[in-house]
């Protein structure tokens, strides 16, 4: 069993190990769900696809890379490591 302690101010802060159960961090939302026999469900908030367009924007645009130009990167790679 792993517990928490309420704060004067209602805060309860959520232990390690069921931070990276739920594997949340600062800012993440979690729900809480009341049950009908005194408990209380506590997971992550489900985030709409909508909520990630645009979250890689901040990288650099690239040219793709043909599988063609990949695999002659890893021809010429191998060839190297054979010449040591």
């Amino acid at each position: 069993m792993i517990t928490g302690t309420v704060s004067s101010k209602g805060q309860v802060t959520i232990p390690k190990k069921i931070r990276e159960f739920l594997r949340v961090g600062a800012s993440d939302k979690i729900v809480f769900i009341p049950l009908e026999d005194g408990k209380v469900l506590i997971t992550t908030k489900p985030v709409p696809v909508s909520e990630l367009f645009g979250m890689l924007s901040h990288r650099k645009k690239e040219k793709p890379v043909s599988v063609d130009d990949m695999k002659d990167v890893i021809r010429k790679k191998r060839a190297e490591r054979a010449m040591r």
